[in-house]
């Protein structure tokens, strides 16, 4: 890979934030908000109707118990971290996708870094042939659920013309502190069978995401809404830049455009996950206009990729790499092939 490469790759663990501005943290006057590919988050059990036969104890990858709890363990030491560097405790909301059930939803808020947080779970059963979903964790001494729909994506393959199963994209309206907010939980279709025969199917998703968003900025057009998730997209992609409608430079956005605080941390060559010798930003927080400075109430303050170096490999052959649950068959007792996303809304 070469020592170039390589320090790029390390240096990186400790950047990646874009700052709105500076503001004074407390517990009252902040909030973390996140999003986490969890990577696989399966229990170990073989469900009839679903493709999880590999992470069984019987499968491919030796899946049981053990395995099972470290990952949990792992995942949930993530997510307790998420916004120390600004002083916050833990995120009072998390997007998470990559997750086989409600079930493993219950246990990780159990483990012991979670289980104080006051987390509760909106959780719905996709399509998706893995049976892999969405869903939203909250602090429910901080967030107030007022409304909850999940809006399936309706696309068919252009070779079959039969419906490709994928996940829902999850809407929960609810009041932050008495502020309403609106946060929208995604998973796009993957770029399984290359990029070009993909691209269509992220193209339904981001219509289908933007009539969501313009639904809810046509009852209130001052309405804070994030939408958040893996969009297995770039930035720059089609998907995100026109049908989504999302940019990088806030000062230029017209009426209804969306803004991408993450973008800028694309265009210096960072990322959430590193394939074949390059950053994707496929994780991303994409907001409203009403999240931004010249509005009342909660907004945007800082937003981040989470890059520690425990989530990377460091033996000499792979580091820089990020430490996944297995590289290829081989098990690492990782975390995710994705590092987190999160931002800070403050009261200024």
């Amino acid at each position: 890979m070469g020592r170039i490469l390589i320090f790029i790759l390390i240096t990186s663990c400790f950047v990646g934030c874009n700052y709105s501005s500076v503001t004074n943290k407390n517990s009252q006057q902040s909030h973390v908000i996140a999003f986490y590919n969890l990577e696989n988050l399966f229990d170990t059990i073989n469900d009839a109707g679903i493709r999880d036969g590999e992470f069984t104890p019987e499968g491919s990858k030796a899946w049981n118990t053990e395995r099972y709890i470290s990952k949990q363990n792992n995942i949930s030491k993530v997510i307790a971290d998420l916004g120390s560097d600004q002083g916050i405790n833990g995120p009072s909301l998390v997007g998470l996708c990559e997750m086989e059930n409600i079930s493993v939803l219950e246990d990780l808020i159990k483990t012991d870094k979670l289980k104080n947080n006051n987390y509760s779970i909106i959780h719905y059963d996709s399509p998706d042939s893995r049976g892999i979903d969405v869903a939203l964790l909250y602090n429910n001494k901080v967030f107030e659920v007022e409304n909850t729909h999940p809006y399936p994506l309706i696309i068919t393959s252009s070779e079959t013309g039969k419906r490709l199963y994928t996940r829902d994209q999850l809407l929960v309206s609810g009041k932050l502190e008495g502020d309403p907010i609106h946060l929208i939980i995604n998973h796009w279709p993957s770029r399984y069978g290359g990029l070009e025969r993909s691209i269509p199917s992220r193209k339904a998703a981001a219509i289908l995401n933007r009539q969501i968003i313009d639904s809810l900025l046509s009852i209130n057009k001052d309405a804070k809404i994030i939408s958040m998730g893996d969009f297995n997209d770039d930035p720059i992609d089609e998907s995100i830049s026109i049908h989504l409608d999302a940019h990088a430079e806030q000062d230029q956005l017209e009426k209804d455009d969306l803004y991408n605080p993450l973008a800028a941390v694309f265009n210096n060559g960072e990322g959430s996950l590193f394939y074949r010798g390059k950053w994707n930003l496929f994780d991303q927080m994409i907001l409203s206009q009403g999240l931004m400075e010249n509005n009342t109430g909660y907004k945007l303050d800082t937003a981040c990729v989470y890059k520690k170096q425990f989530l990377f490999q460091q033996d000499d052959r792979f580091k820089g790499y990020l430490l996944r649950t297995y590289g290829g068959k081989n098990y690492l007792d990782g975390y995710s092939d994705h590092l987190p996303v999160y931002m800070v809304l403050s009261q200024k």
